[in-house]
C-alpha cells in the first residue's frame, strides 16, 4: 500500500540511519529496490573516515540497482573515491574552489531563501533543496516556510528544485504543485 502512494521517480531519499529500525545498509537496499530517483548520503555525525567507510558501501548498493547517490559535505572524500555527485551545504559550496567544482557533474545545494537561491546557482548548484516546506520533527521549534516560500524559490532559479521537511504521501502533490521537481523525503525512506 506505501509503496502506491509514493511516486517513486520523484523522490530523493535522504539518508538518517538513527531514525531506521531495521539495518541501515538493508534499507538503503530497499530504498534502491523502488528506483528513486536519487538518494543523498546524508550522516551528519559522522567523521569524514568514518563517512568514507559508510559511503563506499551505500555506493556499492546504489551501483547495483542503478540509482543515482550524492554524496553529502564530504566533497574531498567523493573526489577519493572518483564519484561526481555532491550535495552541499551553501557555506561549504562558497568555500569549495572554483577549479574542484570541475570534478563534479551533479552538485546539489540546500537552500533556505530566495537569495540563498540565486547565490547557489551563481556558484554552480545544478539542483537545489528547498525548506523546510511543512512541519518536521527533524527542524521542532522552526517554523515551516510553506508552500509559498517553494512557488518562490521554482519562480526564482532556472535549475531543478526539491522540496524538503515534513514530506509524506499526503503532501506530495502540494510540494509538485507548487512547482518542485520533485520531492525529498527523510522519515518515510527510513522507516518503510
Amino acid at each position: 500500500m506505501f509503496r502506491e502512494k509514493i511516486p517513486w521517480e520523484k523522490v530523493i531519499a535522504v539518508t538518517n540511519r538513527h531514525l531506521c529500525r531495521g539495518d541501515f545498509f538493508h534499507q538503503i537496499e530497499k530504498i534502491g529496490e523502488n528506483q528513486v530517483q536519487g538518494l543523498i548520503l546524508r550522516e551528519k555525525d559522522l567523521s569524514e573516515p568514518e563517512y568514507r567507510e559508510m559511503a563506499e558501501r551505500v555506493l556499492a548498493i546504489c551501483k547495483k540497482q542503478n540509482v543515482p547517490c550524492m554524496l553529502h559535505t564530504f566533497w574531498k572524500t567523493a573526489e577519493e573515491l572518483g564519484w561526481r555527485r555532491i550535495h552541499l551545504p551553501l557555506s561549504v559550496l562558497e568555500e569549495m574552489p572554483a577549479e574542484e567544482k570541475e570534478n563534479f557533474d551533479c552538485i546539489g545545494v540546500s537552500v533556505h531563501s530566495r537569495e540563498q537561491a540565486l547565490k547557489a546557482v551563481s556558484l554552480g548548484a545544478d539542483y537545489l533543496t528547498a525548506g523546510h516546506i511543512f512541519p518536521t520533527d527533524c527542524k521542532k521549534g522552526l517554523a515551516p516556510r510553506g508552500i509559498d516560500f517553494l512557488k518562490n524559490i521554482c519562480q526564482t532559479v532556472q535549475v531543478p528544485v526539491f522540496g524538503i521537511g515534513g514530506i509524506h504521501p499526503g503532501n506530495i502533490g502540494q510540494v509538485l504543485d507548487a512547482g518542485a521537481l520533485g520531492v525529498c523525503m527523510m522519515s518515510e525512506m527510513m522507516n518503510f
